[in-house]
């Protein structure tokens, strides 16, 4: 069973963030850098990209704070795992080239707000996110990070956001991404080590079973090498985090979202959370943080100003069921 999971919101996720997220122009990087564009219901949104973020806050809770293991309450920081990749806007740098900004680290800022603790967040590659988890250099992960059987084994996680992947291809290729039998033959790129890899080694093991030809898999761990790729017709299509794709698509107009797909496959909505080692005993706090800016409105506030209402969740849980080790 292999039918998109196309939910109306998931289809309003990328309209809406095609028709408000637009890069900031080029000019004095200290300058509050914003561009106002028409949304779907016709209101204004600024979406800010200079390196003074105005982040929501909220107040420390005392109770949750508490939960947070002493070895970190007496240090006073929460070491933070980032991507280092571009990956607007869930993670990507502001106009000064060097201020990391956008939803997850607006979101891990919060939550540190609740913890009472002060946040560092350190960049990284995406393999040494993890490396950095497993050695507890790292406390935490907050990094587009899909909830997966496979993970669970080594990780705990507290979910902040659904997870729906889009498939990228050049504007006008006339294309339309429903299942497997879709991409056969296609050469497809994606960053080794994700989900959405996992994801597409199953189509393309369906394809063949089906006597369909396999997908031609194709890897770049760099968002700019990809898109390059693309346009010149080295790959056909690129699958990564929709709100990535649809973020694209709207700033450059030069691709297009020809399809989404639920993170952890067929059945079941994928979520993302903030991942830490397990056993480490920060998902409880982590999660109930989470639940208590949910709760009180910020956690909406900075899913709205990053154009990501449509993939909010109304409670955090801690290790619900994930991308299935073999996706059927």
């Amino acid at each position: 069973m292999y039918a998109l999971i196309t939910r109306r919101r998931t289809t309003a996720a990328a309209l809406g963030l095609a028709a408000t997220l637009l890069l900031a122009a080029c000019g004095n990087p200290k300058e509050d850098r914003t561009t106002e564009v028409a949304a779907a219901s016709g209101a204004k949104v600024k979406i800010n990209t200079s390196p003074d973020q105005k982040r929501v806050t909220t107040d420390k809770v005392d109770s949750i704070a508490d939960l947070v293991p002493e070895k970190i309450r007496q240090r006073g920081t929460l070491e933070l795992a980032g991507s280092s990749g571009s990956s607007a806007p869930l993670t990507f740098y502001a106009t000064d080239n060097k201020t990391v900004i956008g939803v997850e680290p607006d979101l891990a800022y919060l939550v540190a707000d609740v913890l009472d603790l002060k946040p560092h967040i350190n960049t990284v590659s995406w393999e040494n996110i993890f490396v950095g988890l497993d050695s507890a250099k790292y406390d935490a992960a907050f990094s587009n990070i899909t909830v997966t059987e496979e993970r669970k084994e080594k990780y705990d996680f507290a979910t902040y956001r659904e997870d729906n992947l889009g498939f990228g291809a050049k504007k006008g290729s006339g294309l339309k991404i429903e299942g497997p039998k879709d991409v056969a033959g296609l050469k497809v790129a994606v960053s080794s080590g994700t989900n959405q890899e996992k994801l597409l080694v199953e189509w393309s093991k369906e394809n063949e079973k089906a006597g369909r030809e396999p997908v031609d898999i194709k890897y770049y761990q760099n968002e700019s090498d990809t898109y390059l790729a693309l346009q010149s017709g080295r790959i056909d299509l690129y699958l990564g985090p929709n709100p990535t794709a649809a973020y694209h698509a709207a700033t450059s107009g030069k691709t297009e979202v020809v399809g989404t797909y639920s993170g952890a496959g067929a059945t079941l909505q994928g979520l993302i959370a903030a991942t830490t080692k397990k056993d480490s005993g920060l998902a409880k706090p982590l999660a109930a943080a989470l639940n208590h800016v949910i709760e009180n409105g910020t956690y909406a506030q900075v899913l709205e100003r990053w154009g990501l209402s449509d993939e909010s969740v109304t409670k955090s849980g801690i290790n619900p069921p994930g991308l299935p080790k073999t996706n059927k």
